[in-house]
């Protein structure tokens, strides 16, 4: 079985992992690359491998540097399934149009430029249409099911806790007899979070793929986050500008909005302070938040479907260009969310253009802005940016809040690895920068006594099934381990009997058989 890394390999974005074994071939992730000008370059250029020889896809979240690059990958020949959450299916319905829309509107504009100069034009990654035409092949499963895609291969999504919809995936791959399990984190979530729940506890793995985008930091736990945002709105507000926060469009937009309307509850706000939500995509995101609250955290869920949570803010939604145009001539003393997070590209560019320069505004970031975007260049301190071909001063103070990050920290990473009942035999660090991954590494060696890799863009790896073996525990004793990895192993089992006969009698009409079965599960569970 060999392993190979299209992406997320010593920077954060471009997720893609490619296993082969024998002559099957799937993906996790396919993502965009977002960042430095060389990094997007790789979004124009061919697929390492052709898209016609993938069988399947598994996508761990909806976010557009883990999902960015499937609207192509299909285009170019991919047919196979795309396995993910349900919520992550809804999510994409919106998300990849969107994402074509705006290559299509950014390379228009590029070609403006290009054309009154002579030079060759260019051609979007995919169109709003490509992105509509792969939604077809998006096959949602349940959380907890393992699924054999074949005789060989069975997965399984488990809650990651980053976002809503948001998965870690077990793949178990068996080959000439021997069977080997591969965990791939996705992107892991912190604890304790209001809208999403915690990542799940995941047993045991042989080889680990584990995101490490805050692998080198600890969030600030200092002061609750909503605190955090109200002492930065009432400074904005005193000074008489705008509060401007780029904010991607799928979690953190979410989040600001719960802590908004728990403000608004609480009467921390200023009942007459308009709010706008400048991002159709935010806004289709926010709807599918609101119609999956079954999926919330439990204490949210009580809140947000007990009466109307949306009487506490003055909430506006402005879907439209010319809604959106307008609160560049006219608004003073609101606050703005608009996308995209990291500020290359949407409508969060229009509204810097106009309130960076204002030293009466704020510009609050957030979430992570990887090297080389607008984003980071103006948290790194940068005094004069290029925005749409036009220079502007940075004059509005630069706030920032880690802890709307939707990413685990370092402790949060070695926690969740921890919890591991059997440590993994190899540990390959993703999805992150490499100071970050170096900073990970480290913290885990001191840790663990296991072989840690960190890939270079397109590196591969041979992965050698083993002979079951009892491997030591780090947390727990002997008898434990052996225990729980029995008990690990049956569960497995008893699961794809389940399964199997479950699809079987299904497909049968066999229904009366499949209540009689879960009915028996149930007296003996009970």
């Amino acid at each position: 079985m060999k392993l190979k890394f299209l992406g997320a390999a010593k920077t954060v974005t471009g997720s893609c992992f490619l296993v082969e074994t024998g002559d099957f071939r799937f993906a996790v992730d396919c993502g965009l690359f977002q960042g430095s000008k060389s990094l997007q370059q790789r979004n124009y250029q061919d697929f390492p491998v052709d898209p016609a020889s993938i069988n399947f896809l598994i996508l761990t979240h909806a976010h557009i540097d883990h999902s960015g690059l499937i609207p192509k990958l299909c285009k170019k020949g991919f047919t196979g399934p795309i396995y993910c959450s349900q919520i992550t299916e809804q999510l994409c319905q919106v998300v990849l149009p969107d994402s074509g829309y705006i290559q299509e509107s950014e390379v228009e504009r590029k070609n403006r430029k290009l054309k009154r100069s002579g030079l060759k034009l260019l051609e979007p990654i995919y169109t709003a249409q490509d992105a509509q035409n792969c939604l077809s092949q998006f096959h949602p499963l349940n959380a907890d099911e393992i699924i054999k895609v074949n005789c060989n291969i069975s997965i399984r999504l488990r809650t990651a806790g980053h976002i809503l919809g948001a998965m870690i995936v077990e793949v178990w791959v068996e080959e000439e007899g021997k069977k080997s399990k591969l965990v791939f984190s996705g992107d892991l979530g912190n604890v304790n979070q209001p809208l999403v729940k915690d990542p799940s506890i995941i047993e045991n793995t042989d080889y680990l793929i584990i995101e490490s985008t805050y692998g080198n930091r600890l969030h600030d736990d200092s002061m609750d986050r909503a605190e955090k945002f109200l002492q930065v709105i009432n400074e904005t507000m005193a000074k008489g500008g705008n509060l401007i926060i780029p904010a991607f469009a799928v979690e953190r937009t979410q989040d600001l909005i719960y802590d908004l309307i728990m403000l608004g509850y609480e009467k921390k706000l200023d009942p007459h302070m308009q709010i706008y939500i400048d991002s159709p995509l935010a806004i289709a995101a926010t709807e599918i938040f609101v119609k999956n609250r079954d999926s919330y955290e439990d204490n949210t869920r009580a809140f947000m479907t007990k009466g109307d949570p949306w009487q506490y803010i003055n909430l506006n939604l402005t879907r439209t260009r010319e809604e959106s145009m307008r609160l560049n001539d006219c608004v003073n003393k609101s606050i703005i969310i608009s996308a995209s997070g990291m500020c290359e590209a949407g409508r969060i560019k229009h509204h810097l253009k106009h309130n960076l320069w204002r030293p009466e505004s704020t510009i609050l970031f957030v979430g992570y802005q990887a090297a080389g975007t607008l984003g980071r260049r103006i948290l790194d301190g940068e005094e004069i940016v290029t925005i749409h071909g036009e220079k502007v001063a940075v004059k509005a103070d630069i706030r920032r809040i880690e802890a709307y990050s939707a990413h685990a920290d370092r402790n949060g990473l070695i926690d969740w690895l921890m919890s591991f009942v059997v440590k993994p035999r190899d540990i390959f660090i993703v999805h992150g920068e490499e100071e970050a991954q170096l900073a990970l590494a480290e913290a885990i060696q001191q840790k663990l006594n296991v072989p840690i890799f960190i890939p270079d863009w397109l590196q591969e790896f041979e992965l050698i099934a083993r002979e079951e073996e009892v491997r030591p525990s780090y947390v727990h004793s002997s008898k434990e381990l052996s225990e729980a990895v029995k008990a690990e192993q049956m569960y497995l089992q008893v699961s794809l009997k389940l399964n199997e006969m479950f699809r079987e009698n299904w497909t049968r009409g066999n229904y009366a058989k499949i209540i009689e079965a879960m009915q028996n599960i149930s007296s003996i569970v009970d």
